[in-house]
């Protein structure tokens, strides 16, 4: 005699429903747990502040090491025999004397004649290029590589503006130092971006000005 199954003592299976086919999906076997909808509003709250207030704080600028043993080096060599170690190991009180000004000279004149060189090879590879080439693929490659070549050149047709100004900028006297607070930019920057003509702290608050402002 079969004893009648009790609906409250065995609750329902909770297993997924077979998919089309007879098979289980993947996405079936996933539970999500729930949230409330005033806790998932909070969150998401709490985490758009937390991203706006991280986005707006600048990053603390990169302190650079000097070398005891190099700071005295500038004494005895001359700007051409210097090299980037030896003018930040230089003393702060000599920032901007003769030998770094004379230094940066060379490495704005150095990366002058680089975008000259390479203006001057784009003008041969144009020329060299002017064949027509019948195969519509090969024509259209050619010509996308010499149009990512010139705005490659436009770029440094901008940076060597910038070089000629900071050349001038030499010759004045009032290289190195910001065009804001006329505060030293300092030499570690100075030897990552020699055009540079803004500190790092003024730079990064015109950067968070564009961002907030548009301009």
């Amino acid at each position: 005699m079969t004893t009648p199954t009790d609906s409250t003592s065995n609750p329902p299976s909770t297993a997924p429903a077979p998919a089309r086919g007879g098979r289980v999906t993947r996405l079936s076997q996933l539970t999500v747990p729930s949230m409330p909808q005033s806790v998932a509003s909070t969150a998401a709250k709490s985490s758009f502040v937390q991203v706006a207030d991280t986005a707006l704080v600048p990053p603390p600028p990169i302190a650079v090491k000097k070398d005891p043993k190099l700071a005295n080096n500038w004494k005895t060599k001359s700007a051409e025999e210097l090299s980037d170690a030896e003018v930040i190991a230089m003393p702060d009180s000599e920032y901007m004397n003769d030998k770094q000004m004379a230094f940066f000279r060379l490495k704005l004149q150095a990366l002058k004649r680089g975008i000259l060189d390479n203006a001057g090879e784009t003008t041969e590879h144009l020329r060299e290029d002017t064949v027509v080439v019948p195969d519509p693929a090969d024509r259209a490659t050619i010509e996308e590589e010499h149009a990512l070549e010139l705005r490659t050149r436009d770029r440094e047709r901008k940076l060597l503006k910038k070089i000629e100004q900071s050349i001038q900028r030499i010759d004045n006297g009032d290289y190195g130092y910001c065009d804001e607070t006329g505060e030293p930019i300092g030499v570690g920057r100075l030897l990552a971006r020699p055009t540079a003509t803004l500190s790092l702290e003024a730079q990064q608050r015109r950067e968070l000005k564009q961002k907030m402002y548009g301009d």
